[in-house]
C-alpha cells in the first residue's frame, strides 16, 4: 500500500502535537466557580463599585424592611381583630351542639316511653301465647329490652407517650373499629344472645365502623372507654377467654399498653335498638323460634329469647383497613 503523496504546502502532521479539549466534567471540577463570580468578587476587592450604590443600597434596605414590618403588624392587627368575632361563632356551635344533643335525648327517651305504652296496648289486646311469642321474637332480634347474667368486655386507649426523638406527643396506641368487632364477633361465637356496645345494642343489620379516628356503631359516634356487654349462658366467659380475639386484645394490651379487662355481671341490662325502617317483610318459613331462659325481656315475665348465633351482628362487612 502507497501513501498519498502531501499537496504542496501541507506539513506532516505530529499525532504529539494533537490538542483534545476537555471534557465537562474534567472542565467542571477544574473550575468550579463560574466566571461571572470571580469578576464581581475582583470589582468588590478593588472598590469598583459606584460610591451612588453605596449610599443609595442601605436607604432601599431600610425601606424594604420597614415594609415588610408594617406588613407583619397589619396582619397581626387583622387576626386579633377577627379573634373575638371567631371565638363567638365558636362558643355558638358549641352551644348549638350541647342543645341538640339534650334534645336528641329528651326525644330518644320519650320514644323510649311511648314504646314501652304501645308494648302494653299491644299486650292486652293480644292473646297471652301471642304477646309471649313476639316478646321473644323482639328480644331475639334486639328490638326489645333484655335482662340476664353475662359478661363486660373493657377497652380503653393507653395513655399518651413523649416521642423521645422530637419530645413530642408520639400518641397512644388507641383501640381500632376492628377491636370492637372482633370481641363482638367473639362474644356470639363463645354464646352471647345479646350483646352491646356503650349501650347502643346490636342487631343483624348493626354496623362498626369508623369515620377519621371516630367509632360508629349504627351511624352514632362512640368514645372511650369502650364497653361491649353481652348476655348469655355461664359458659361464656371462658369461650370467650379461651377465642382467638380475646388472645390477640390481650397480646395487643401487654405490647401497647393499651387497657383490656373481661369480667361477669349479674343482672345485666341491655336496651333496645332503635326502630329500624322497614323496607318489605316476608312471613318467615319456620314460625316457631327456639326459646333460650338465659335473655328475659325487661319488664315481662315471659321466656328468654333466642340467640342469633355466632354469625351474629358483629359480623356485618365493614371496610378495610384499620385491623391489627
Amino acid at each position: 500500500m502507497t501513501t498519498p503523496p502531501r499537496r504542496d504546502g501541507e506539513k506532516e502532521r505530529d499525532p504529539s502535537n494533537r490538542v483534545y479539549a476537555p471534557d465537562f466534567l474534567t472542565e467542571l471540577f477544574r473550575n468550579p466557580l463560574d466566571p461571572g463570580y470571580g469578576d464581581a468578587a475582583a470589582r468588590r476587592a478593588t472598590g469598583s463599585i459606584s460610591r451612588v450604590r453605596q449610599v443609595l443600597g442601605r436607604p432601599v434596605s431600610l425601606v424594604v424592611l420597614a415594609l415588610i414590618g408594617f406588613l407583619f403588624a397589619v396582619a397581626y392587627r387583622e387576626t386579633m381583630a377577627e379573634e373575638p368575632s371567631r371565638a363567638t361563632a365558636r362558643a355558638g356551635l358549641v352551644a348549638e351542639i350541647k342543645g341538640r344533643e339534650a334534645e336528641t335525648d329528651r326525644l330518644t327517651e320519650r320514644a323510649e316511653q311511648l314504646r314501652e305504652e304501645v308494648g302494653r296496648q299491644r299486650d292486652a289486646t293480644l292473646s297471652g301465647s301471642q304477646a309471649s311469642r313476639l316478646r321473644t321474637l323482639e328480644a331475639g332480634t334486639g328490638l326489645a329490652r333484655v335482662r340476664g347474667d353475662g359478661v363486660v368486655v373493657r377497652l380503653a386507649d393507653a395513655a399518651a407517650d413523649q416521642d423521645g426523638v422530637t419530645g413530642g406527643d408520639a400518641g397512644p396506641s388507641r383501640v381500632l373499629y376492628s377491636d370492637l368487632q372482633k370481641v363482638a364477633n367473639a362474644l356470639w361465637a363463645a354464646g352471647a344472645e345479646a350483646v352491646a356496645v356503650n349501650g347502643q345494642r346490636l342487631t343483624a343489620t348493626s354496623t362498626i365502623r369508623s369515620a377519621g379516628e371516630a367509632i360508629l356503631v349504627d351511624y352514632r359516634p362512640v368514645t372511650g372507654p369502650y364497653e361491649v356487654q353481652a348476655i348469655g349462658p355461664r359458659s361464656m366467659r371462658d369461650r370467650f377467654d379461651e377465642s382467638r380475639a380475646a388472645a390477640l386484645m390481650r397480646e395487643v394490651a401487654r405490647t401497647t399498653g393499651l387497657s383490656f379487662g373481661v369480667k361477669r355481671v349479674e343482672d345485666l341490662t341491655l336496651p333496645a335498638a332503635p326502630q329500624p325502617r322497614l323496607r318489605y317483610a316476608e312471613p318467615p318459613a319456620s314460625p316457631s323460634p327456639s326459646a333460650s331462659a338465659s335473655v328475659r325481656p325487661s319488664g315481662s315475665g315471659g321466656a328468654g329469647s333466642s340467640s342469633p348465633g355466632s354469625s351474629g351482628p358483629g359480623g356485618s362487612s365493614s371496610p378495610s383497613g384499620g385491623g391489627r
